[in-house]
């Protein structure tokens, strides 16, 4: 069997969001789960709407998402030469030819055919043909290059998502293929890029499929049989759009900003669009033993922010306690605090991670630790009294004394205080948690305290 190759080709045009990342996934899960390639092609041809900083976020967002390429990043406007000796080869062999007809003529050309109810296209008039005479060719007018697309009978192509594709010639018009200055055009770029890179699966969205049959025909003029194409459906907003930066869709890499892990959002990107059964949550490693182009969804999934949140939640519980105090290192660095990936950090993350959805929450729920807190004026009210206010000062004292600062000695004087103090369990420990971490609810409260530097606890505890 010939190796699978594949290829992720985005537009450096705007800022990659989860909607064009999805066309990377899917190709990388492919190229994995066969022992095939990944190639990583920059379509950087539109220069003017193109951008350095766009390249970045593909690059930065594939990297942090761990959507390792095998081959490139290939830009095609270092392949112009390679591009022009093709579109020579093909203007000997009789498949090219120029074209004079000005940007003035087609627009009146097409005005014509809309008002006589025709579908605008380019008539043809100067595709040479047996016995036809051509216009004079007017002076100092650089032509376009045009493709003579096969007349009669139809492209037809078995896509991988759609099913079986028919489309008849006479659709299509002359595609141009080079531009007045001899520039060539998107789609005979695409077509030399597969042959070259030998590319033998394209998985891409489907605004594509209309340029897909106008690609099979220069892929079959070069000699080549075109690809195994699939077509993915769009992926849309929570308003039902698609999604686009237009449309309030944000660039992958802030999600990780936004405390995102790479395998949680893998995870979810997965899930808009394939399924393996009704498995919600799975690994990499499962995504991709499981990854195969038969189980591709044919309607367009809906981006949903509460599910991607309640996904990464599931990978948070499960990710590496090590992993998470990196991570969470990170966050708070961005806050202007240093707090080491120590094994210290990485024990608050083991017990706090339950709880949160994201890095952002975790930093937030152990910034405790780190910063002074400020419990609430309504939490004091409520929980600061009468009968909990003695009883908090003898769990002070006592803790004052212990010899060993852990969960089980500060549990056993926790025990000890309710027993003497004959007050119940909430009694001490809600306004103990108010105190000392300023909020009503967190996990147990001896493993809690366990983990603060004991001065810091009766530092907190002095103001009762």
């Amino acid at each position: 069997m010939t190796q699978v190759r594949t290829r992720f080709a985005p537009s450096p045009t705007g800022f990659i969001h989860l909607g064009n990342i999805r066309s990377a996934l899917y190709p990388w899960a492919w190229a994995r789960a066969t022992g095939g390639v990944l190639v990583l092609r920059i379509e950087d041809t539109d220069v003017e709407r193109s951008s350095q900083a766009a390249v970045d976020v593909i690059l930065e967002g594939m990297q942090w998402l761990g959507l390792d390429h095998d081959e490139g990043p290939f830009y095609q406007m270092q392949r112009m030469d390679r591009y022009k000796a093709v579109l020579a080869q093909l203007v000997e062999q009789g498949w090219v030819y120029p074209c004079y007809m000005s940007m003035a003529e087609l627009d009146a050309l097409r005005e014509r055919q809309m008002a006589n109810k025709e579908k605008p296209r380019y008539d043809g008039t100067w595709r040479p043909e047996s016995g036809k005479v051509l216009p004079a060719v007017p002076e100092g007018v650089q032509p376009v290059l045009r493709f003579k697309t096969p007349q009669g009978g139809s492209v037809v192509w078995d896509d991988k998502v759609k099913g079986r594709i028919e489309i008849s010639n006479d659709e299509l018009d002359d595609l141009v293929i080079a531009r007045p200055d001899g520039t060539p055009t998107y789609n005979f770029c695409v077509v030399v890029d597969d042959i070259d890179m030998r590319i033998t699966h394209v998985i891409r969205g489907d605004d594509h499929v209309n340029n897909t049959p106008r690609q099979i025909h220069v892929f079959r003029a070069l000699g080549v049989e075109p690809p195994v194409y699939a077509h993915l459906p769009t992926v849309l907003n929570e308003q039902g759009e698609k999604m686009s930066k237009r449309h309030g869709a944000k660039p992958v890499t802030q999600y990780r900003d936004e405390g995102y892990l790479a395998d949680g959002v893998v995870n979810y990107l997965a899930r808009l669009g394939w399924s393996h059964g009704d498995d919600e949550i799975f690994s990499r490693e499962q995504l991709i033993a499981w990854f195969n182009l038969d189980h591709l969804g044919r309607s367009a999934a809906q981006f949903d922010e509460a599910k991607l949140r309640w996904v990464n939640a599931q990978h948070m519980k499960v990710c590496d306690n090590g992993v998470l105090a990196g991570l969470v290192s990170a966050q708070f660095a961005s806050r202007g605090l240093s707090v080491p990936a120590d094994e210290r950090l990485a024990a608050m993350c083991a017990l706090f991670k339950d709880r949160c959805s994201t890095t952002v929450e975790l930093a937030d729920w152990l910034s405790v630790y780190f910063v002074d807190v400020q419990p609430g004026e309504a939490d004091l009210a409520q929980h600061l009294n009468e009968v909990s206010r003695p009883a908090l000062i003898a769990l002070r004292d006592r803790l004052a004394e212990l010899p060993d600062w852990d969960a089980p000695s500060i549990n056993q004087a926790i025990k000890n205080t309710i027993g003497e103090r004959k007050v119940k369990m909430p009694q001490l420990a809600i306004p103990l948690r108010v105190l000392v971490c300023g909020r009503a609810q967190t996990p147990s409260i001896d493993a809690v305290l366990a983990l603060f530097d004991k001065n810091t606890v009766l530092k907190r505890l002095q103001g009762v």
